[in-house]
């Protein structure tokens, strides 16, 4: 079966540097907020073009430490877009705030300007942006400015774009803050759980820094209400700051996976992502189909693994029971019916992309 993703093949690539850098650990005696924490915050804060990076234990954490940081009180209302797999919506329950949903444009699937006028204008106090499947918000400089001249702070969701580049910067430079993800299968992946806020406020960097850790000012003395115990530990610093170098060559291999689809793939009940240049970093390769659950099937006769990211909008989720029944996102709903994603990972050889581009061409529609 051809994997989604597969983890062992980028072990395999990296074995030398992943084995350093655990000895290296091992050998230091410090395994959490140590040098290789500050090492990597460092060099992931260079790499964007930001001031302040500040590492927690997932992706999930960082958006809700973000926004806590923000000044996200319980009741406000904080904009998303529904339908990124209810990572934000869930961060944005967890601090008793309410959801305001956003629907994104049905070419590039992410959010656009218009809606984030329209949220604001109906009350929400910050609002969270999501560079969905790897690409960089077209109008990304557009809500900056708008949130900025309207006093809303702008959160990033930079989980799936590391690296991703938009008038000259790389995303989660645009807004107040951005967070990112280190899960194992994100462009810049760790070998477990990790996640980051970035900004280049000074203020909010010494807030996160505090809620990442208790709320402490100073060891044992907390200041901040609303903490919690969220620390990247040494190893996976380490593998990260590892992987780091190899960040941008990843993403050309996937783009390179990304042509080959595009270009070889020849089906008219088939709609590629409109994704390209450095605004495209290609986590994830979404196409549409109207005969999606035909083509799924298919590929799985095939031997070839598919996933649907996401299929089901937050608002629709089973645990909000009817409280958001009154809630319809025309471009949402649709594309929800229709996506989904093909493998598309840098180890992938050239004859596995070929297998699959056989197997999507073999369908009969």
């Amino acid at each position: 079966m051809q994997q989604i993703n597969n983890l062992s093949a980028k072990i395999a690539k990296f074995r030398d540097q992943i084995d350093a850098s655990i000895q290296r650990v091992v050998s230091s005696g410090w395994v959490v907020l140590g040098p290789e924490v500050k090492r990597f915050e460092a060099s992931f804060a260079q790499y964007l073009g930001a001031e302040h990076c500040i590492t927690v234990a997932n992706g999930t954490d960082a958006i809700e430490l973000a926004l806590k940081a923000l000044g996200v009180k319980k009741g406000d209302l904080v904009a998303t877009i529904a339908n990124a797999g209810m990572y934000t919506t869930t961060s944005v329950l967890a601090i008793g705030a309410t959801p305001a949903f956003m629907d994104i444009d049905p070419v590039t699937q992410v959010v656009t300007l218009a809606e984030v006028k329209r949220v604001v204008e109906a009350g929400a106090k910050v609002v969270v942006v999501t560079h969905l499947y790897g690409l960089a918000i077209p109008e990304i400089q557009e809500i900056a400015h708008f949130c900025a001249d309207n006093g809303i702070p702008l959160l990033e969701d930079c989980a799936q774009a590391h690296g991703a580049r938009m008038h000259g910067k790389r995303v989660g430079t645009f807004g107040d803050a951005a967070s990112f993800s280190f899960y194992p299968t994100k462009n810049l992946g760790a070998l477990g759980d990790g996640g980051a806020v970035v900004t280049n406020s000074a203020a909010i960097a010494q807030q996160v820094a505090q809620l990442r850790q208790y709320g402490w000012s100073s060891k044992y003395c907390v200041e901040l209400d609303g903490a919690r115990n969220s620390r990247l530990d040494e190893m996976q610093a380490a593998i990260l700051s590892e992987f780091l170098p190899h960040l941008d060559e990843g993403n050309a291999r996937r783009h390179q996976i990304a042509e080959r689809y595009r270009n070889e793939i020849n089906q008219p009940d088939i709609e590629h992502p409109q994704g390209n240049s450095d605004a495209w970093v290609a986590h994830l390769y979404v196409l549409k189909s109207v005969k999606r659950d035909s083509l799924q099937q298919h590929l799985r006769a095939q031997q070839i693994a598919s996933e649907v990211h996401y299929p089901i909008p937050d608002y629709k989720q089973p645990v909000f029971g009817n409280t958001y029944a009154d809630i319809h996102l025309a471009n949402t709903e649709h594309l929800a019916k229709e996506i989904l994603t093909l493998p598309c990972y840098p180890e992938m050889s050239e004859d596995q992309v070929s297998a699959v581009i056989q197997a999507v061409n073999g369908w009969a529609a």
